[in-house]
Formats: C-alpha cells, structure tokens, sequence
C-alpha cells in the first residue's frame, strides 16, 4: 500500500491519533521516502503544524514540506539565545521557501533572565537547567499548541541524535496527544548532507541551543508532558 493510499484509508478508519496502529503505520511507511512520508501526513487533513529551529541543517525540513504545503504553519521557538548566523540564514529561508512562519519567544528578555539566573544553566544543574528550558522552550511552544491545535506535527528529529529518539519511530504520538511525524527519521548524517548540497539549501554553520548543553542531549519539546 502506497504512503498515500495509507493515509487516505486512515482518514476515512480513524478518528483521534489514539486510535491508529502505529506498528502497522510505520511498516508502511519505513520504504518510503520523505516526501512521500510528507504527503502522507498532510493526506490525513488533520490540523497541521511543521518545527523548525534553524540549526545547522533545518533546511532540510522546511524545503521538504514547502515543497508540498507552504501554507502549513511553521512554527520556531526563538529561545532569544541564537547567534548572528542563525537569524541571518533563518531570514533567507523564510523569504526564498515563502514560509509560511510564526515565531514564539520568551516571556522574558535573555538579559533579563541571564541577570537573574546568572546566566544559562550547567549540565549538572539540573533544577536550574529545567527551569531554564521551562522559560525559553517549553513555555513558547506550549503557547503555540494553544494558538493552532495541532494533531499532526511534522519534525525533523532523527533516530541517530539522541537516546531518546532512539525509542521512537517515523510516526509516534506525542506526550501531549499530537501526532509525531519524522520524515528523515532513519536518515543519516551523510543522507542528510547530500540533501542539502542536491538542492543548494543554506546551512547555519554556527548554531547554539542553549537548552541542550551538549550533543545528544534534549531540548525538551519532544520529552515534555
């Protein structure tokens, strides 16, 4: 059965993301490519959002769904903590994909919360680094899942990246109930170069989470309940 076809019968079968079979979903879909795994989603014609962060190669993502959907709203949790390089490429992609983008940031300023947190959290602060990823993530995003509703969200995580990943598929559900699409979840690293260099996509070379700390470390968005 074709990624399309899957979809189509899904829609007319299942009512909430609950019900699907996902065992049987991510069989179907674990030859398929991510474009299709893409238009498998959007075939669902459930409300719909895409992430970005604009790292190093969030191109990759954003190129895949506009490609399909430009009017699909993409959502970037601008935690306030970027470099330079991130808004410069971030502003190109929006302008050349015509993205259809909404940003979230902060309650509070970084200068403001570096004053009174004494600046970004140490991984061996726990306490502080989750509070730390409350104010500059979770909160954002949390205000982005009130704005749209989403039961469909699209996301560039791969399984290589973190142990957590590790434990997920192409398609998942959510802490939240939202239903979790990975088109390049199996993807590797030189896969997802190859991507970037056969479509000539701008990469951000220099990008800081301030909520991960390290490699292979969350940010939260994925782990929060």
């Amino acid at each position: 059965m074709t990624a399309l076809k899957l979809a189509q019968t899904m829609t007319e079968q299942q009512n909430t993301a609950l019900d699907l079979d996902l065992e049987h979903i991510n069989a179907s879909l674990a030859d398929a490519s991510p474009a299709e795994i893409v238009r498998w989603a959007l075939a669902l014609g459930k409300e719909t959002i895409a992430t970005t962060s604009f790292g190093r190669n969030a191109a990759l993502m954003l190129h895949l769904v506009s490609e399909e959907d430009k009017t699909v709203p993409t959502i970037w949790v601008d935690t306030g903590y970027n470099l330079r390089d991130t808004y410069v490429v971030a502003e190109r992609l929006i302008k050349d994909m015509q993205l259809n983008m909404h940003v979230y940031s902060p309650q509070m300023t970084s200068e403001r919360r570096n004053a009174i947190m004494g600046g970004i959290p140490t991984i061996d602060e726990e306490e502080r680094h989750a509070e730390f990823t409350r104010q500059v993530k979770l909160e954002p995003f949390a205000q982005a899942i009130a704005d749209f509703q989403p039961e469909v969200w699209i996301t560039g995580i791969r399984q290589e990246e973190t142990e957590h990943r590790k434990s997920l598929d192409i398609v998942s559900i959510d802490n939240r109930g939202i239903l979790k699409v990975a088109p390049i979840f199996y993807w590797s690293e030189e896969q997802v170069e190859d991507y970037m260099e056969q479509h000539s996509l701008s990469s951000c070379k220099h990008y800081f989470d301030p909520t991960k700390v390290q490699d292979g470390r969350e940010c939260g968005l994925h782990t929060a309940a």
